[in-house]
Order: structure tokens, then sequence, then C-alpha cells
């Protein structure tokens, strides 16, 4: 049995009760493939609200982030309790924003997905290269010290997606050919077989983030190890609904 195509949304910091409206009108007119998984991530002020508005079956709930504590004094912060409390299933960790942005480390990032592991939430765990790694040929050593660190917390794979994205190509207009995606994706499975195991690695859905359009994402659909997208400012537009559909 193939691996299920999965599609995330990721809403970063924007939107308003009206502009949600929108998105769950354009996800909910579709129609969406029955086949594709699709996941939401969502400002966490807005999860209830999305949750009380969204109700289709293939299309779950998840927050952008969380910390790897269950409570206490950690001001800002939200916990995998918190998110599941208002109907959330899904966690975005390891972003390149929250990497780059906000300096989380390696180490964080690995705490925080075993967290909210442990607290029964599904992972969308991101790995990526800064433009300036590519262009010294470490894209490799970098991806795969992130997935180490991701690798060393996990137990249940089939709760954890792997999201690649570039990160000289998010937000910037700029994506990875289908062959440079395919092509780090191909050893990211292939590190797998060597570090995790080769059923982990055949498992595991790798998706591609960075610049997805409704253009471009069906060449980037075809290739054989990618096997979905984590969608940035498209998320917010009805042509999310074409890249949901990339495989038809």
């Amino acid at each position: 049995m193939g691996r299920r195509f999965f599609v995330g949304g990721n809403w970063k910091m924007n939107g308003n009760k009206k502009s949600i409206d929108e998105i769950i009108a354009f996800l909910t007119e579709g129609p969406l493939d029955p086949e594709v998984e699709v996941v939401v991530g969502c400002p966490s002020v807005y999860l209830d609200y999305v949750h009380s508005k969204l109700s289709l079956k293939n299309v779950e709930i998840g927050a952008q982030n969380c910390y790897k504590e269950a409570k206490g004094a950690f001001t800002g912060e939200i916990s995998p309790a918190m998110i599941k409390d208002v109907g959330g299933t899904w966690v975005i960790l390891g972003h390149s924003e929250r990497r780059h942005k906000f300096g989380e480390n390696d180490q964080l990032i690995a705490e925080k997905i075993k967290h909210a592991l442990d607290e029964g939430l599904k992972v969308i765990a991101c790995i990526g290269e800064t433009l300036e790694e590519r262009e010294a040929g470490k894209t490799t050593d970098v991806v795969f010290t992130q997935m180490k660190a991701i690798a060393n917390t996990v137990k249940d794979w089939d709760k954890v997606v792997i999201a690649y994205e570039p990160v000289w190509a998010i937000g910037t207009g700029k994506t990875a050919t289908p062959e440079q995606a395919q092509e780090v994706h191909e050893q990211l499975r292939k590190w797998l077989v060597d570090n995790v195991s080769k059923a982990v690695s055949e498992g595991t859905r790798i998706l591609y983030g960075g610049s997805v359009t409704g253009s471009n994402c069906k060449d980037l659909a075809a290739k054989q190890d990618v096997d979905g997208f984590l969608v940035g400012g498209a998320s917010l537009k009805r042509e999310f609904v074409d890249i949901v559909n990339a495989k038809q």
C-alpha cells in the first residue's frame, strides 16, 4: 500500500475570523481529493474557532507550535494538551522561521516533538538548509543533523511526517525544481533506511515546502519521493484546493 498523499497549510501569523470563514468556504466547496490527508495549521488563538466551523472528513486542524512541557510558568506558550482540548490533532514543529527568527535549536525542537508525541498529537517535523548552506554543498550535512535530532525522540513514526523546506525557498517565490526536491527527498529516505529502518523509510511521508503554488504543484507531486506539501502563503488562497488535488 502506497504512502497517502498529505497536504498541510501553514497559515503563519495571518488571518481573522472573516478571512478564516473565506478559507473554510473554499475548502468546503472544493472539491478536495478524498484520498488526500489535509491539515490546516492555524494561529493558536483561532484553533477553537476553526474547530467549531470546519467539518470536513479529510481535513484536520493543527497548531503552528507548542512547548515541551505540559503546563507551568511559560508565559506566551501553549501545550499539546491545550491544542487537543480545542480540537487540534497536529502540530508543526521545527519550522525554519522558528529556527532562524526565534533561535530554536535542534535539541529544543527534539524535546518539543517528543512531548507532543507523548501527549498524543501528530507532528509535522520541519527540516531544511539555508541558501548559504546549499551553495557551500552542505545540504545533506544540515538536514541529516536535523533528522538525527528528530529521530532520537520518535518511537512511533506513524504519527510523524517530515517536511523538507529549503529555507531559501520559503516566502521568496523561489522553488526547488522537482529534480532538486526529489534528490533531497531520496537522500532523506536513504538516511531513514540507514539510521532507523527500511520499514520506517518506506512508510514515512516526506513533504516538500517552499513556495508551492497551484502552478508548480503537479510537477513536484509527480516525483516518487515527494509525498505531499507543506504550503505557506498559497494555503490562504483558493489555489490551495488545486494543490490538494495535485495528484489527480
